[in-house]
């Protein structure tokens, strides 16, 4: 009898074991849909998507070289990256309402902000001129001061990899960077690396100090990132980018728990918006999402002006 139940606790043990375990793909929209599954592998397979359908108009020539978005308090944010010192707050047509100058710090190559309950986070670590700064940037600003007098606190940051500081030419080096989020306990920053093509994802503190960045994993985007936004209500971080032709995409990352990237979901998605360089993306709940490029000018294809767009992703609800 003893050996009986002894056996029936051992196999329902292995029973719980197994079943909690059962790895597939658990995303509803992915070809490879596993329904028995339990929890996600990664390996989710998707059909090709390409977004035709936008809302855009023509951002004020003060902003021709707008380099992020972030929406708080029903309106957006965004600045240049690396022409003056202000943070512009836009209403949802794109129109500037507010200038902002923060005093006291430079802007060297300003690419991407990002945001928590409490603070912007203003990244200072455009790096594609040369590939050989060592004076990366992130600067913390209180929202409590923001139109009064801004209070900043600075991070200041190394990508341990990174070893030869000489001079290189433009666009070539991997350690670039133009994309970060913030979570509740740190920032996790994604490069934009000219050479490989990828982007190596790398966390940091966020609070005041020097660091050395830690590396977490490489996505294969086959792609320049330029930019980022968190849903954490989603698990969801949505990357935005382009190839070296200017043919624009985004980079859903989809099931992250804790912000752990393991068997995370990976979902490329291109914009039908031909050589236009965007620069940022930003969404508050997963489906609307607002996008920016900068000013564009070639001799063969023409001059393409600073722009916001946006688009909805409603018809991948699940």
């Amino acid at each position: 009898m003893k050996f009986h139940l002894f056996s029936c606790f051992f196999c329902w043990i292995i029973f719980q074991n197994t079943s909690s375990a059962q790895l597939g793909c658990t995303d509803v929209l992915a070809k490879n849909y596993n329904q028995n599954a339990v929890e996600n592998d990664g390996n989710c397979c998707y059909k090709r998507l390409k977004i035709k359908k936008f809302t855009s108009v023509v951002l004020s020539d003060m902003l021709n070289e707008t380099s992020s978005l972030v929406e708080w308090e029903n309106h957006l944010y965004t600045h240049n990256d690396d022409t003056d010192l202000h943070l512009y707050q836009l209403d949802k047509k794109g129109a500037i309402t507010k200038s902002i100058k923060l005093n006291g710090i430079k802007n060297n190559d300003w690419e991407e902000l990002t945001q928590d309950e409490t603070h912007f986070y203003l990244g200072d670590f455009g790096n594609n001129a040369s590939g050989n700064r060592s004076d990366l940037t992130i600067f913390k600003i209180a929202k409590n001061s923001l139109f009064d007098n801004p209070k900043i606190e600075t991070i200041s940051f190394s990508y341990p990899e990174q070893t030869d500081f000489s001079k290189q030419k433009s666009n070539i080096t991997n350690f670039d960077c133009e994309a970060f989020i913030a979570t509740e306990n740190e920032l996790i920053l994604f490069t934009k690396q000219w050479k490989n093509n990828q982007s190596a994802v790398y966390r940091l503190p966020k609070t005041a100090g020097k660091y050395s960045a830690e590396y977490i994993t490489t996505l294969k985007v086959n792609g320049l990132i330029t930019g980022a936004t968190f849903v954490e209500g989603k698990n969801l971080i949505a990357l935005c980018g382009h190839t070296k032709k200017l043919n624009p995409f985004m980079y859903l990352i989809y099931d992250l728990k804790n912000v752990n990237f393991e068997n995370i979901n990976q979902r490329k998605i291109k914009l039908k918006l031909p050589f236009h360089q965007i620069e940022a993306i930003s969404s508050t709940n997963g489906i609307d999402f607002y996008i920016s490029n900068e000013r564009f000018s070639r001799k063969i294809i023409g001059t393409v002006l600073q722009q916001l767009h946006h688009f909805s992703l409603e018809f991948m609800s699940r």
